[in-house]
């Protein structure tokens, strides 16, 4: 009972791997990297690794410790709201196996192995669920001794599939409304960055969008497409996303709320 007492009063805790300094902010206790740069500034860098400070050589050190009491709400805010995203992607990592569920344009997909490969097509085949009508299997020709790397890569080959197809034809349908022309697509596999343009009319998106449902997905492409008109996000980018997706603001937040699997 004492070491749960203990435990229960402690301070929150946080530490960056490469820690070479601690502070004591607010009821946490925070380990963290610091660094000397060229800059004007003291800076404040919270990441998945923890925070990082970078002040200029010539700061002392009482004016950074100061600085770091002054910010101590919004550090510790921000640390444990990344402590909190990273336990949410520790649940979403998937665990693949005979049956496993992950979202497929923001729906449930059971994965199913079909050692007998009782489908036509090559790879997988996307099907009704029998058992459960709002539910689709996507059927893997696979054997019921298939690692996971295995049959993740079949499932990642299908998805990727499947979001190139969906993505050209939503590039088709905003394009002639944004009145403008894409040329290329691409998919990504990028950690967070969801898609770019170039003014030539290459469009590249994230393949993993496609765990999303399709009003996030449209809202990246409509995004992109924009920059097709305007290269930045001057407030005259932001009125061309609205004419085609007026609630742009709403599915912007989802693509950083919602918890995708962790590949």
């Amino acid at each position: 009972m004492a070491q749960t007492l203990r435990q229960a009063i402690a301070p929150a805790a946080f530490s960056h791997p490469r820690a070479n300094r601690e502070a004591r902010l607010g009821e946490a206790v925070v380990a963290y990297l610091f660094e000397r740069a060229k800059r004007r500034t003291i800076g404040f860098v919270v990441g998945p690794e923890g925070l990082v400070v970078r002040a200029p050589r010539w700061t002392p050190m009482g004016e950074v410790e100061a600085a770091l009491r002054e910010k101590s709400q919004w550090i510790t805010r921000k640390l444990g709201e990344a402590r909190e995203r990273q336990a949410r992607q520790h649940e979403a990592r998937i665990a693949w196996c005979d049956g496993v569920v992950i979202p497929f344009l923001g729906e449930p997909l059971r994965v199913s192995l079909d050692p007998a490969h009782r489908f036509g097509g090559i790879g997988a085949s996307l099907e009704a669920d029998i058992d459960n009508s709002a539910q689709r299997v996507l059927r893997v020709g696979l054997p019921s001794s298939a690692t996971p790397a295995q049959i993740g890569d079949a499932v990642q080959a299908w998805l990727m599939r499947h979001a190139r197809e969906h993505f050209r034809q939503r590039l088709d349908h905003f394009a002639p409304l944004l009145q403008v022309q894409w040329h290329k697509l691409s998919l990504s596999s990028a950690g967070t960055r969801w898609g770019s343009a170039r003014v030539d009319g290459s469009i590249r998106l994230n393949w993993r969008l496609i765990h999303f449902r399709p009003a996030v997905v449209d809202y990246v492409v409509a995004h992109e497409l924009s920059h097709l008109r305007v290269m930045d996000h001057s407030t005259r980018f932001w009125d061309t996303v609205r004419t085609v997706v007026p609630d742009y603001a709403a599915l912007r937040g989802q693509l950083k709320d919602d918890t995708i699997p962790k590949w």
